[in-house]
């Protein structure tokens, strides 16, 4: 995925129908809990088995463009606020290396506190 060249869409798309008004940090993450919330009540009442199965139905679709909803704000907010989406990932995954060693976590769904 080339971030910058979807911002750059993203911008675009936004200026064209003055949005950018509209789009200020707290409102876009306003709106990207909004749409992890239309997420989340794609997977509410399904069984952990079924939460796998929608992959391979026609429900897929739905999923696919609340994920998409969910990256674009998400693009969005690094973009108002600055931020390298890549470079941020890449440090939180050094940190979470560091709170979560392999001898204490591995297989364990406890949170690095309690390690």
């Amino acid at each position: 995925m080339d971030v910058e060249k979807i911002q750059k869409r993203l911008r675009f798309f936004t200026a064209e129908r003055d949005w950018e008004q509209f789009h200020s940090p707290k409102n876009l993450v306003m709106a990207l809990a909004g749409e992890t919330g239309e997420l989340v009540e794609l997977f509410q009442w399904l069984s952990e088995e079924e939460s796998y199965e929608i992959a391979k139905k026609e429900d897929k679709i739905f999923v696919e463009e609340e994920v998409a909803d969910i990256a674009i704000y998400l693009l969005r907010i690094c973009d108002k606020l600055s931020i390298d989406l890549e470079k941020a990932v890449n440090n939180k995954i050094e940190k979470n290396g560091i709170k979560y060693p392999v001898a204490l976590s591995k297989g364990k769904a406890t949170k690095y506190n309690r390690l």
